[in-house]
Order: structure tokens, then sequence, then C-alpha cells
């Protein structure tokens, strides 16, 4: 029992289960002496009583996350959530030089001609975040140079999708757009492959097609790195109850139009005279996202004519002077918009120009020397990312309605939950108890399966997810512009120790990706129609740690995730009976602001979509 109970994978288990009934068969029929009849092993399944309560997420710690949520997205079930985002500003280098010389330099030298006052002046400053991608080399399967998700039939690689009597492929080997009926023939003017690729943008929520307004205004609050309360030890914790506009906003560096495009950036490269390529045929290109141009005066006055100041000096002396942005979208229509943004891939950069001394190679004959202007650029980074690590910091605050009252009713540490209600951000989760409603102590269930002997082939926690009432509120995942989302995956964790219920030493991962990762766990979405059914969670590995290891029967609880491989945790506020309680939650679920609804564990709902453990078992004879 102890070899089959540590197997982990079933098809493993009938296989050695099927020898071993041969082998038993074999040895009885031989000895045909006290023949048993019956068969040796039989294979049953077992429904056990789970436990459910929901708990509402007053706050959550929103520094230091991997991306962040921009925009304004109206939930059907859970009501309207606003995010914005305030973040500081990193120096590329401290100190930096802007030009060619230091500001004590930048001074008429008759010994050293080169030498003059440089008159730095803003060019144009631009700020750039791109918008995150589904993957990072996405499939083509016919390949014909289109990615399947862009290509209107991903399986025929003589098809033309712009329908301009081209196939992609031709198109893809000639250099022109397959994605464009326009763009049929390489010219000196559209040079081949220089044109703006399509890219498969990700986790943009709400209608896309809508344009919205952007806001960018200076931050005049300091975003402190280290808390002085454990004696800047630790970092600073800010939550997303936190709220910057208005009393922590004032200089206006952008507010206009915006529109979602999936089209790269791309900018045509100025031929180099002074080599045999032509740079011209080139372009360097950025990912589709959100560019701006912001106010070049207030960089021109708080950045180039600060150069040689105690406030560019050091990162931590610019942090305090110019203490970063604030950043807020708006739809412009009536529908909701809201966007995840990878902020370590954000910058904003300073273009401007100088003037210089072009000695002609000649430094020590003056008269051929003449005054040029040149152009420099200088980066200024919002977050940067190494590993684990974080440099600088950003906060996500979320401004959210209340919920229903009808859905609050169904909250409470002493409320067993007739439906699960999960969302995203700031939102909610739930906690699950196996066998027993206390958690504590090891249940009738488990020593059922003792008794018996059973060996645990496979056990789930199976969640029907309630269609009439999403469907009553709109909520489905048909395409793109769906008004609302449901979630794709679920997380269920171990509340002591806040890690998922996986066994990763033998997981199937086949991609890095949320639909790819941790297959065995599972936890992804059941569809019909577009429509989500049923979600199930694999938890054998944990069954068997209470069965066979006699681990402690611990809480569980249970979230939503856009990205299972994110297993760290961070701090909530979480309410419960005798007010809010510090809880560490996965950081998974606060970069998504979807919910959905699912059945729980009250006796109240029907026997058929109740919250339950399966366990499918074999047992000796």
């Amino acid at each position: 029992m102890t070899f089959l109970s540590s197997v982990k994978s079933p098809a493993l288990v009938g296989l050695l289960l099927l020898v071993a009934f041969v082998s038993c068969d074999d040895e009885l029929t031989t000895i045909g002496d006290r023949v048993i009849g019956s068969e040796p092993f039989f294979t049953g399944k077992k429904e056990y009583a789970v436990f459910a309560y929901n708990k509402r997420i007053e706050a959550v710690q929103t520094n230091k996350l991997p991306v962040y949520q921009l925009g304004i997205y109206d939930d059907p079930v859970y009501g309207r959530t606003e995010a914005q985002i305030t973040s500081q500003l990193l120096l590329t280098t401290p100190n930096p030089i802007f030009g060619s010389f230091r500001p004590d330099r930048e001074v008429a030298d008759p010994e050293n001609p080169a030498q003059i006052a440089e008159n730095e002046t803003v060019k144009e400053v631009f700020l750039y975040i791109p918008f995150l991608t589904r993957t990072a080399t996405p499939p083509d399967t016919d390949r014909d140079g289109v990615p399947d998700s862009l290509d209107d039939e991903p399986t025929d690689g003589t098809n033309d999708s712009d329908g301009d009597n081209i196939s992609n492929a031709e198109e893809t080997a000639n250099g022109t757009d397959p994605l464009d009926a326009t763009s049929t023939e390489v010219t000196d003017e559209n040079p081949a492959n220089t044109f703006a690729r399509r890219v498969d943008i990700d986790s943009i929520y709400g209608n896309r097609e809508q344009e919205f307004t952007l806001k960018v205004q200076r931050s005049t609050f300091f975003l402190r790195d280290l808390d002085p309360a454990t004696d800047f030890q630790d970092q600073q914790e800010y939550f997303s109850t936190q709220q910057f506009d208005p009393s922590f906003v004032s200089d206006l560096l952008y507010e206009d139009t915006q529109s979602i495009s999936d089209r790269e950036y791309v900018f045509r490269k100025t031929d180099d005279p002074n080599t045999d390529l032509d740079e011209s045929l080139e372009v360097d290109r950025l990912q589709p996202g959100i560019r701006v141009e912001l106010d070049s005066l207030f960089f021109q006055q708080n950045i180039l004519d600060k150069e040689g100041s105690t406030e560019l000096l050091s990162q931590t002396n610019f942090s305090e002077f110019l203490r970063g942005i604030h950043l807020s979208l708006t739809p412009n229509g009536q529908n909701d918009l809201l966007m995840l943004l990878d902020l370590a891939r954000a910058n904003i950069t300073i273009t401007y120009e100088y003037q210089r001394v072009d000695t002609n190679a000649t430094l020590s004959d003056t008269s051929d020397d003449t005054v040029v202007t040149q152009e420099g650029t200088y980066v200024l980074n919002l977050l940067q990312i190494s590993g684990q690590s974080v440099n600088g910091n950003a906060v996500n605050t979320f401004i959210n309605n209340a919920y229903p009252q009808e859905i609050l009713d169904d909250f409470g540490d002493d409320v067993e939950a007739s439906r699960i209600y999960l969302k995203g951000g700031a939102g909610s989760y739930t906690e699950i108890n196996l066998f027993d409603d206390d958690g504590d102590e090891v249940a009738a269930g488990i020593d059922e399966i003792r008794s018996n002997n059973w060996i645990i082939n496979e056990a789930n926690l199976v969640f029907y997810i309630d269609r009439a009432t999403l469907d009553a509120m709109g909520v489905n995942n048909e395409g793109d512009d769906a008004p609302s989302r449901e979630p794709f995956r679920l997380y269920l964790y171990n509340t002591e120790t806040g890690l998922p219920l996986i066994n990763f030493g033998t997981e199937n991962t086949v991609s890095q990706d949320l639909f790819g990762s941790f297959l065995n766990y599972d936890g992804i979405i059941q569809e019909e129609d577009s429509k989500g059914i049923r979600y199930a969670v694999r938890i054998t590995d944990h069954i068997n740690n209470l069965v066979v290891r006699e681990e402690d029967n611990v809480k569980l609880a249970l979230t939503i995730t856009p990205d299972i491989t994110r297993l760290a945790t961070l701090d909530a506020m979480v309410e419960g009976d005798n007010g809010l309680e510090e809880q560490n939650i996965p950081i998974a679920s606060t970069l998504t602001p979807v919910g959905t609804i699912l059945f729980g564990s009250n006796e109240s709902v029907d026997e058929e979509v109740r919250l339950k453990l399966e366990i499918f078992y074999t047992e000796a004879n």
C-alpha cells in the first residue's frame, strides 16, 4: 500500500494493478485450491463534504507588483473598480551629464576651443508603457508569417488574410505586410520589412475599440522604500486604499484622447554617411502600448536645468525632489476599459539638443572649427525588476464600489457559503475546510479512507459555475469585446504556507503560460459555447499527505489567477467578524480585475452542483 500510495499517475496505478491482478489470478488457478471467486481489487468513487466561507478583502498591498492595473472595470456582479498608478522615477545614472561637459566646464576656454556653453534644450519627451502580449513567440501553425491569433485561416498556408490577392506566405517572403491590403510592394518609401507589424496584445478588459482619456500628473507624495516603523529594516508596504489624487498631485504633464492599437511603433533610421550601409533601410521598433508626449518645459526645468545639482546627485535625492508621476485613465464611451501594464518596461525618454564644437579632426587648428547642433537622449525608468528584486516603487490604487447587499449576506466566518464569490484585485476569496467544519482535526472521512485501506488514485475539488446568474448579468468569454470576462483559472492554496497545492516534482508543464503550466494541478475553466461550466482542482497529493503521512488538515483558500506561475504572497487586510485581520494572499489574485460566482457548500445548494471533494480509490478485497 505504501508503494502504491506514492504513485501519482492514475494511469501507472492502473497498470500496476492490472499486473498484480494477473499475477494473483495466475497463482490462484495454478494451485487450484481455496480459490477466491471475487475480484482481488475493485475501484470506487466517494464524495465528501467541503465547507466554504467567503472573505472580503478591504485592502491589499499593491507596491512592488509585477504588473499594474490602469483604467475602469465595471463588473456586472461586483460593481465598478477604478485603478490608478503612482510611480517613482528612476535615474538611468546618478549625477548625469547632458551633452559633452558638466555645467562647470560649459564656459568659453581659450585653451580648449572645444569647450563652449552647450545650451541643452529639450526637444521632446515621451512616456512609453508597452501592452502585455500573449506569448513571446506566438504559434504560426501554417508557417505563413502570420501568428495563428491574427490569421483568419491559421492552418492554410495559401490564404490571403488582407484580401489583396497576394498570399500571406508570399507577402512575408517579399517583405510586405500580409495584414494590410495597401502594403503590396516594396518601394524606396516603404523598404522591405519596415512596416508596423501587428502584435497579439493581451490583458485589456472591456471595449478596446473605444477611445480613452489618459492623464499624467506630477506626484507630490514621497514613496518610501523602507518602513520607519521597523527601523528601516523592512520594505514599506502601500495598500490599494491609498489615494493620491487630488491631494498629492500637481503639474499636469499630459491629458488627451488616446486609442488602442495592436500595431508596433516603427521609426526609420537615419543613414550614416560614414558607413557603407544604408541605415535608412532599417527601422527601430517598439511593442504596441501607450506612447504620449509629455510637457517639455517641465522636464527642461526639472531635469536638464538641474544638471550638476544636488537634486540629481543620487537616486535618493532625486526621489525626494521629483517624487514621481500619477496615471489615470477614463474611457470616453459608455463601456469600461482597463489594462494590465508592465511598468518595468516603461520609461520616459527625454530627447534634447545641445551645441558642440566640430573640430574637423584638427584639434590644433581652430580655423576650421564649427559649432553644430547635436541630439542626445536621457531615459527615466519607472521600475526595474531583476529576478525577484524590484528597484523603485509604484502603487496601484483601487477605488471600488461596495458589493451588493445580497452578496455581502453570504460573507462571514460563520456563514457557510451558498455561493462562492471570487473577485481579483482588492476583491474577495473563499476559505475551505475539507472533511470537517473546523479544519483542525483529522475527520471521520480520513479515518474511513484509512480503515478501508483505500489507495487514492485521484482526488478533485469540483467547482460548478453559477451559469444562470452570470448569464443574466452578461458575463462570458465570447471574444475580446465581451462586456465582462470569466477567470480562466482558479488558484487553490494552503493558508499556512501561502503555496498552491502543487507537487512540483510530478507536474506536467508544456509552456510557461496560463494554460500550459501545472496541468496536473489543473484549475482551468471548462467551457461550452464560450461559457464556463466548471473548474476542477486536483489535490491527490494533498489528500495522500493527510491520509498516509498524517499531516494536519489545514485550512485551504481559493482565488483566481491570470498567471499560475506567480507563487509569491503579499499582505492584505481582510474583513472578519471581529474586524479587519491581516492575511497573506497570493500576489496573482491582485493582478486581475475579473470575478466569478461558483456554487458553494451550503446544504441549500442543489446536490448536483454543490461544492464537493471527489475521491477515486482502489480497495484490496
